[in-house]
């Protein structure tokens, strides 16, 4: 059997900067609580906790020190954190913060700021708190046409569309296309490709190995937004892929009629997945 590894398999710099920092907090603060998941994924997040890292919901009830998680967080909540007296860790990812300030900068030059994501995903509830009171978020083509008919209304010839860094590249593209085709031909139009590197080359990897693979093992957390776009990507171009979280979840006995497998992993899986999954793929 071969089995083919993704290069790019793995945590990515913002996600392992996020932890490396987390734990070297955990070894100067005794109080130590994290809003919302460090990152999106079950085994760190368990290894975080036993560490001694908190984890709320609710920033109130945050007591000492507060770790602002990789994905970032609303303006709102810095401001909520100053009123408490906290002390913040902020481990947003650098690219995250990024994004962040192209939005406040493009809204104070007024423009309308156009935010493709995933409406409910941590990190575009924190951008589009950025972007100012002329904003919209698209998350599917069907929402065009609504927040074109906005954009009319406010009168605002100038746009900017920015994205979530871990959006997929070929859902972007689509949205974007559509929009430039049919937004009013007066508007100026400054596209700003946010996807994060990582999460293109990983999208791209993963295309690139299902296509010559006859089963293809996505590992990640089963909520995280680019673990579940590599597994849309190898499901498309490969009929046998799954989603995994750990070697466990594998059927050795029904792997063996494969003689190609390909791994990639997301941006917030632990290299141990990764080699666990391939020590049980080694012995089949």
């Amino acid at each position: 059997m071969e089995i083919i590894v993704g290069k790019t398999a793995g945590f990515c710099f913002g996600v392992a900067n996020a932890i490396n920092k987390t734990i070297e907090a955990l070894g100067k603060y005794d109080d130590l609580c994290c809003l919302g998941e460090l990152v999106h994924n079950n085994l760190v997040t368990k290894d975080l906790e036993e560490h001694g890292l908190r984890f709320i919901d609710n920033i109130e009830n945050a007591t000492k020190n507060v770790i602002i998680r990789a994905h970032g967080e609303p303006e709102e909540t810095y401001k909520k954190i100053n009123r408490l007296n906290l002390n913040k860790i902020d481990l947003t990812c650098p690219k995250v913060m990024k994004i962040h300030d192209i939005a406040k900068q493009y809204s104070q030059n007024g423009f309308y700021i156009i935010l493709i994501g995933q409406k409910e995903h941590p990190e575009t509830i924190g951008t589009i708190s950025y972007c100012g009171k002329n904003c919209s978020i698209i998350q599917k083509e069907e929402e065009i046409d609504d927040v074109l008919n906005k954009i009319k209304k406010s009168g605002i010839k100038k746009i900017l569309i920015i994205s979530q860094t871990t959006f997929s590249l070929e859902k972007f593209n689509i949205i974007t296309n559509i929009i430039s085709k049919n937004i009013d031909k007066d508007c100026f139009i400054e596209l700003n490709n946010t996807i994060c590197s990582a999460t293109k080359q990983r999208q791209e990897e993963t295309y690139e190995i299902a296509k010559n693979v006859e089963f293809m093992i996505i590992i990640g957390g089963k909520h995280s937004s680019n673990t579940n776009k590599l597994y849309n990507i190898a499901n498309e171009n490969c009929k046998n892929s799954i989603l995994i979280e750990n070697e466990q979840e594998l059927d050795l006995n029904y792997l063996k009629k494969f003689k190609s497998i390909g791994i990639m992993a997301g941006a917030s899986t632990p290299e141990k997945s990764i080699k666990s999954v391939v020590e049980m793929l080694n012995k089949i």
